[in-house]
């Protein structure tokens, strides 16, 4: 390639697909490529794809034609999930360079070689002993929060998943790099850290110390400059009333916890190979809220599992109005070839997996606007980040959106104390009452 050469970038799927994105640009900037938008013209295009569903699968190909076709002279790169699972098939969209979940580090250097001998390369490698990939990032496209990667990979098999075939067996980040990017991090600005993994409760299993996620959250604790701690998906076996308590003698740690739920049927779950029940999901929940008695709890649901019941969907329903989460993401049942679900009787259609689908998105809208009411006229911290037609955005650390006036003494970056109060969809408004100090 040639000096300044642009190279444009996409990212289908999860936050962890973002920081390998990210961590991916940073090898390709320090190269001497200049970085553009992904609608403009390059000489390369890197997608980094997703296959957790049909649709993943379905978006990622498609973009992937879109660019051969627009962009006919550009080296496109394919990586990610579904390059982990389809390998050398991938070649046939006309990719320059095929990356699977490891490797990426190498990108740049592949990518060369491929075009100096004007070849394909699929670098996809199988994952069964691969070690962590000390992939790192510097900056991101946010300006006040910050994706970490701090694990990869998971061992669960849960019936329905394709991750583990893709992302290789748990690995951890040893806490000193932990410690050192979000050092870096808070020097380029960044007040608050998610910590994220593929599964994230099994964090330091594969360590020689055996540290364990609250290790981690501790190294970052511990870091000058960091306002806030944010927790990627947890596992409801992971909170007991130590695990709660513990991080709660963190001050940093935001108050808002996505608990894995998949299903709210014991039968369901059984189904699903999930490690837990109801009474243990329900005990973490209490764990969390004895703890934390104002947090904002998350999860996600699969809904149309086979099998799935007309009577096991409305336990689902039940649990979600029971546990009033602050917010559900509700995903219809994917069939993935090469899981045991795909395999299961009770194959349920399309049209009564969307049916679910919508019924649960709108019992869990109501219940975010139950848990929006509950803070209405309250006191919260709002760390802002953007401003739109006349007001700053921001969060609270129950990860509650907030609209501020413009024209303040305060801009983005900074932390102000609003009092709350409800207004339109799942935005609340707030009343500045102050500014709050910078973290040192």
């Amino acid at each position: 390639m040639q000096k300044n050469s642009r190279a444009a970038f996409h990212t289908l799927g999860c936050k962890l697909n973002q920081y390998d994105t990210q961590a991916m640009l940073e090898k390709f900037r320090q190269a001497g490529y200049r970085i553009v938008p992904f609608e403009e013209e390059a000489e390369v295009y890197l997608i980094n794809t997703c296959t957790v569903t049909g649709e993943g699968d379905r978006k990622s190909l498609q973009l992937a034609r879109r660019i051969r076709r627009e962009h006919p002279h550009s080296a496109l790169i394919l990586c990610g999930c579904l390059a982990q699972r389809k390998g050398e098939e991938l070649l046939e969209t006309g990719a320059r360079l095929v990356l699977g979940t490891q490797r990426r580090g190498e990108v740049v250097t592949l990518l060369e070689k491929a075009l100096r001998e004007d070849t394909q390369i699929c670098a996809v490698e199988a994952l069964a002993s691969a070690p962590y990939e000390p992939l790192t990032v510097s900056t991101q496209e946010e300006r006040t929060r910050a994706v970490m990667k701090i694990q990869e990979g998971c061992e669960n098999r849960c019936t329905y998943c394709i991750i583990p075939s893709v992302r290789g067996p748990v690995r951890s980040r040893p806490l000193q790099e932990i410690r050192d990017e979000a050092v870096r991090l808070a020097a380029a600005g960044y007040q608050e850290i998610v910590l994220t993994g593929i599964h994230l409760s099994s964090y330091g299993r594969d360590l020689p110390q055996r540290e364990t996620l609250l290790d981690a959250v501790g190294e970052v604790q511990a870091v000058g400059g960091i306002r806030r701690i944010r927790l990627g998906s947890l596992e409801p076996t992971i909170a007991t009333a130590a695990f709660a308590e513990a991080l709660a003698g963190m001050d940093k740690v935001c108050p808002q916890f996505h608990l894995a739920l998949q299903s709210g049927s014991d039968t369901v779950l059984a189904r699903m190979a999930r490690r837990y029940n109801m009474k243990m999901y329900r005990e973490a929940v209490a764990c969390l809220r004895a703890a934390f008695p104002r947090a904002a709890l998350t999860t996600d649901i699969l809904t149309g599992f086979p099998g799935e019941t007309e009577e096991e969907f409305l336990e689902t329903c039940d649990a979600v109005r029971e546990i009033g989460f602050a917010r559900i993401h509700v995903f219809p049942y994917s069939s993935r070839e090469g899981t045991r679900a795909a395999q299961m009787p009770g194959q349920l259609s399309r049209e009564e997996k969307n049916r679910r689908a919508q019924e649960l998105i709108r019992i869990g809208h109501e219940c975010a606007q139950r848990y929006l009411a509950s803070w209405d006229g309250r006191e919260a911290e709002v760390l802002l980040e953007t401003e739109e037609e006349g007001s700053l955005l921001g969060y609270t650390p129950e990860y509650i959106r907030v609209a501020v006036p413009a024209g303040g003494k305060y801009a983005g970056g900074d932390a102000v104390r609003v009092r709350l109060c409800l207004g339109s969809g799942e935005t609340m408004k707030g009343d500045v009452l102050g500014i709050q100090p910078r973290t040192v």
